[in-house]
């Protein structure tokens, strides 16, 4: 409506004035309804040029879109196992912590799983109370082989000086006796001192290395009880909580409820722009935008973030080959919108549908004396008509009510 009224003053107004007063023709005589339209076909033709490039200019070099919203994040509350609710210890639109507990599963096979890990140890720790109480049995019982073998190794060896001394007195029977003997003794003795490292090789390696992964039972115990408490994991409000004692939670079915944490990025909006505007769209314009959640407000922002990839390119493979003409929809340029003053988006609503405007700058580049006269001129008047979206931005915020309460059948 702007652009066709004043792009009439300077075409379609000047040619009714010379119809009017150069060639005489008056309005309800020579200028009628019916042909008005070939008396002033210069000035209407040129009107309609002159709008169409002026909304052309203006569309492209400040692009406009409804598709504005401040988004936020959601975390589902899900138990890390399957179980049946004990107790609950928040209600729906409650605030709470990090570390806050939610609510909690019933935890008697935990419980009992980490029982019997801690006898385990207990078992453990006796047994290696027990293997000192060995390892001393076992040094006697080397000392009493080590003795009895030396004592027949000197019966052997005497009965053998005397066979050499006087054969009639020692027979080869009894020297073969002692021999055999001897052996025996030896095997006693070798078993003695293997029984013996036995035992410390039970004390030193075994038995540590037992309690050290009955230990890890002990942990891993702990940590399957403590999962039985669902805890908030950041500063959030519960939303949709719908749990009562007694209920079975599955981490496969459904979430218990929802956590809305407190954002890390308040103020900042995501703004969707069409394609052909993504030569002009450039980080550190400066923007406008107006939401239905705080109507009559027109809000100063600046592009803090353009994103690159356009979301409906992108694919996850499959067993089908992607045919491109199944994107209906052809995609935006997303943006990322951020205050330009602190605490001017107070008020308005997470999640919120905004409308938002971005007006290009090109006085770096007038500035700069690589263009001519007729690109600087260019450049001032596309400028100049970020006044023309201006003002439509601000037709639109005090519209807004009008248009969703009256209009539209809001009310």
């Amino acid at each position: 409506m702007f652009e066709v009224i004043g792009c009439s003053l300077i075409t379609i107004l000047p040619d009714y004035l010379y119809r009017r007063y150069g060639q005489g023709k008056r309005i309800g005589h020579e200028i009628t309804l019916f042909s008005v339209w070939y008396v002033l076909r210069y000035g209407i033709t040129a009107c309609a040029i002159l709008t169409l490039t002026l909304i052309t200019i203006i569309f492209y070099y400040h692009p406009s879109t409804t598709n504005v919203s401040s988004f936020y994040r959601t975390i589902s509350i899900l138990p890390e196992s399957n179980g049946r609710v004990s107790e609950i210890y928040v209600t729906t639109g409650q605030e709470v912590k990090q570390g806050d507990p939610i609510f909690k599963i019933d935890d008697s096979t935990q419980v009992a799983n980490l029982e019997a890990a801690i006898s385990a140890v207990a078992e453990i720790d006796a047994a290696l109370v027990l293997v000192v109480s060995q390892l001393a049995v076992a040094e006697a019982t080397i000392a009493q082989a080590k003795a009895s073998r030396d004592q027949t190794a000197n019966e052997l060896q005497r009965k053998q000086d005397i066979f050499k001394r006087n054969p009639d007195v020692v027979t080869d029977k009894e020297l073969d006796s002692l021999t055999q003997l001897l052996a025996n003794k030896v095997g006693a003795y070798d078993a003695a001192v293997a029984n013996r490292d036995g035992v410390i090789t039970q004390k030193e390696l075994v038995l540590p290395a037992q309690k050290k992964s009955a230990q890890s039972h002990v942990v891993e115990a702990q940590v399957a009880l403590d999962k039985t408490l669902i805890s908030a994991g950041v500063d959030a409000t519960i939303f949709q909580l719908a749990l009562q004692v007694g209920d079975i939670v599955n981490p496969m079915f459904r979430p218990a409820g929802i956590m809305v944490p407190e954002s890390d990025n308040e103020g900042s909006f995501i703004a969707g722009f069409g394609q052909i505007s993504a030569s002009v769209i450039k980080e550190g314009m400066i923007a406008e935008i107006t939401c239905a959640s705080k109507p009559f407000t027109v809000i100063p922002m600046f592009v803090s973030r353009v994103q690159d990839v356009i979301a409906s390119g992108q694919f996850r493979p499959s067993d089908r080959l992607i045919d491109t003409q199944d994107v209906v929809r052809p995609g935006t340029i997303t943006v990322e919108l951020t205050p330009l003053y602190e605490g001017h988006t107070d008020g308005i609503i997470s999640g919120s549908n905004c409308v938002a405007n971005l007006y290009s700058n090109h006085h770096d580049l007038i500035a700069s004396g690589t263009l001519g006269f007729g690109m600087k001129t260019y450049y001032h008047v596309t400028d100049a008509l970020a006044l023309v979206h201006a003002i439509l931005l601000r037709s639109q915020a005090l519209l807004l009510p009008v248009r969703t309460l009256v209009l539209s059948g809001g009310h």
